[in-house]
């Protein structure tokens, strides 16, 4: 009884004849040249080439195969090339059993029957290859050998790594198809879950696949050596000139004996990267650090689980080696300038200009001047370095005029804001103090003043931040005036809005939105502008003009003190980036609970386009209590 095994962690031997390098030759890359014995027998000729010999390629087999062979073999691949002839036909067809072989093997199947076959009875040449497959080689046992995964002292035996999850998560079952591609992801993917955290050096020492092609049984055998356990160790940084080191310190998670985690190191170097500070940033373990004797100790473990004598003396680890965690940076330029022009549905035409300096006072400098049709903005903001407890602190004065609805306001803010916590979970806490001055088209001008405290917590739980398609995201706000200090009119005000996620199918998407908000106040006069709600646009109810749905005042819209909104879409991505959207937006803002939740609809149609920075929306929503279309550009979702 013939065998034949596949042997050597990554690498492929054939040793029966039946499938000698069937694997390998399958995922060679092949040119779209002849073959250079085809091309050298092919006589030179001055006169004019003959037109290439045309022909035909019929495929019989089940299942994929027939695709499989379709995209491979050398018979598709030629057709139509120019210095094809009867001759090179004839090459292609006796080369075609042995190549197609090769390729049904890696699918699992180690003992077809191929017959080729041309037919010449029509205008073209017909090639008809026909395969009978026989019966698949499966999977009849799978030892998984773990080697090492010992704790070291002083871990607690509680710690121990579970190497029985490791197990079965091994995708390979017994009794399903064996296919040559399964068989290394497999590899691939139980190393790189174990060199991902605690034993960055293991190994796979052994690993065949033995198959038996009279029973079409094979026999799979994994080695995994563990290696040393590791953690890290001190904090080195490379490349600092103009910054503190505790830009990079505060947001260090790490801390001296942790495990070592490749995603606590790519969580580290995306913290850093968001901060602005540093062109470029590289999070590492040195591994150089180890010292030579933790490491032979490791491996006289390893020899000793490899020799598997019963009398052989247990081999003890010392205390687990500590890494050093590196971060190299290189810095921005301390001070950049940007221009930008852009358009909005919402709010028209916009220029804007922006100046940063990364070091002003030992604080992040970050100020915009925002010129659009419908508001004008100039900001200054000073970010401090995140604590050591992971706050980020900042403060700022700004000042924005906006003509919306005919209602024209003009408000200078100047505030204060921590915020803390991931992108997961975030928090912030902002004081302000507001100074309004409010016009309404045919009324007299107001001012007022307030000084509110916000609370505000968002929850996400995306499987995207920038292409989200399953998850939600949760925003609340509860806040207001509540001294009569610097405060015209007392206030308290709480707010929330969510999205949610779904697939629908393979290529179907929904995505439901809500949004919710209510103030309570003695009067509504002497409450700025910016805490009372209205509706409409882009991104609340499409169909009606940016912040259009609100409390009619004279000609104006101005803002209510209740608001209810929410939309439900549907998108099909008929191609990896493109979509068509269909939507219903309902939603409404008032100064009672009964008006607020009397809604004004819009419905329509979109497309949706997967750019470099985030999904292009371009809608057609009609409003149904304007009856009016109207155009919805945007970029992104908010929050």
């Amino acid at each position: 009884m013939g065998q034949l095994t596949l042997a050597a962690a990554g690498s492929v031997i054939l040793t029966c004849p039946i499938a000698q390098a069937r694997a390998q030759e399958a995922t060679q890359e092949r040119t779209q040249e002849l073959p250079q014995d085809a091309v050298a027998d092919s006589p030179v000729s001055t006169e004019a080439a003959p037109a290439p010999l045309q022909y035909e390629v019929k495929v019989n087999a089940p299942g994929d195969l027939d695709e499989l062979l379709e995209k491979n073999l050398d018979l598709e691949r030629f057709r139509g090339n120019p210095r094809m002839d009867r001759e090179q036909l004839q090459r292609l067809v006796r080369d075609t059993p042995e190549q197609a072989k090769n390729l049904i093997a890696t699918a699992g199947y180690y003992t077809p029957v191929v017959t080729v076959r041309v037919d010449t009875t029509g205008a073209k040449p017909v090639v008809i290859v026909d395969v009978d497959p026989g019966a698949p080689v499966t999977i009849d046992k799978v030892e998984l050998e773990l080697r090492g995964f010992d704790p070291t002292p002083p871990l607690a035996a509680s710690e121990q790594y579970d190497t029985e999850a490791l197990k079965r998560s091994w995708p390979l079952k017994t009794g399903s198809v064996f296919r040559q591609a399964d068989w290394e992801s497999a590899k691939r993917a139980l190393l790189r879950e174990v060199v991902q955290t605690r034993y960055p050096r293991a190994q796979l020492v052994d690993t065949q696949a033995v198959v038996d092609p009279e029973t079409h049984k094979v026999s799979l055998l994994v080695v995994l050596d563990s290696g040393p356990e590791l953690r890290f160790g001190e904090l080195r940084i490379e490349g600092l000139k103009r910054y503190d080191a505790n830009i990079i310190r505060n947001l260090d998670k790490i801390r001296p004996g942790d495990y070592y985690s490749e995603s606590a190191l790519q969580s580290l170097q995306a913290r850093l990267q968001d901060t602005g500070y540093f062109a470029s940033v590289e999070v590492s373990a040195d591994m150089s650090s180890i010292l030579s004797e933790q490491i032979e100790a490791g491996q006289e473990s390893q020899q000793a689980d490899a020799a598997g004598a019963a009398e052989a003396k247990p081999v003890h680890r010392g205390p687990a080696p500590l890494l050093p965690l590196v971060v190299r940076v290189t810095e921005n330029k301390q001070q950049n300038v940007s221009a930008g022009l852009g358009f909005s549905t919402n709010t028209g035409n916009r220029a804007q200009l922006n100046y940063d300096n990364l070091n002003v006072w030992g604080t992040r400098f970050k100020s915009a001047l925002t010129m659009e049709t419908k508001k004008q903005a100039a900001h200054a903001n000073f970010y401090f370095p995140t604590t050591e407890r992971g706050y980020n602190d900042s403060a700022g004065a700004s000042f924005e005029r906006s003509d919306i609805s005919n209602e024209i306001t003009a408000v200078t803010t100047i505030s204060a804001k921590r915020n803390w916590g991931g992108t997961n979970l975030e928090r912030s806490l902002t004081f302000e103090f507001l100074s309004e001055d409010k016009t309404v088209v045919g009324l007299e001008q107001t001012r007022s003043k307030s000084l509110p405290l916000t609370y505000a917590i968002t929850k996400r739980s995306l499987d995207s931040l920038l292409f989200p398609t399953k998850g939600y995201v949760i925003n609340a706000q509860v806040g207001g005036a509540l001294l009569p200090v610097l405060t015209d009119e007392r206030f308290v005000r709480v707010a929330s809005k969510a999205v949610y996620y779904r697939p629908l199918g393979e290529k179907g998407e929904l995505i439901v939105r809500g949004e919710m908000g209510a103030l309570g106040s003695k009067e509504k006069r002497g409450v700025p502008a910016v805490y009372l709600f209205r509706a409409g646009g882009d991104q609340s109810v499409r169909g009606y003009g940016y912040q259009e749905l609100g409390v009619k005042e004279g000609d104006a819209t101005i803002g209510g003190r209740y608001m209810l909104t929410g939309s439900a879409e549907y998108q099909y991505w008929f191609k990896p980036k493109w979509a068509i959207a269909a939507f219903y937006d309902a939603g409404n803002a008032a100064d009672t609970v009964k008006a607020a939740m009397t809604p004004k609809s819009g419905y329509g149609l979109g497309g949706r386009y997967k750019s470099p920075v985030g999904p292009i929306n371009v809608d057609v929503a009609y409003g149904h209590a304007v009856h009016k279309y109207r155009l919805h550009f945007s970029l992104g979702f908010t929050f």
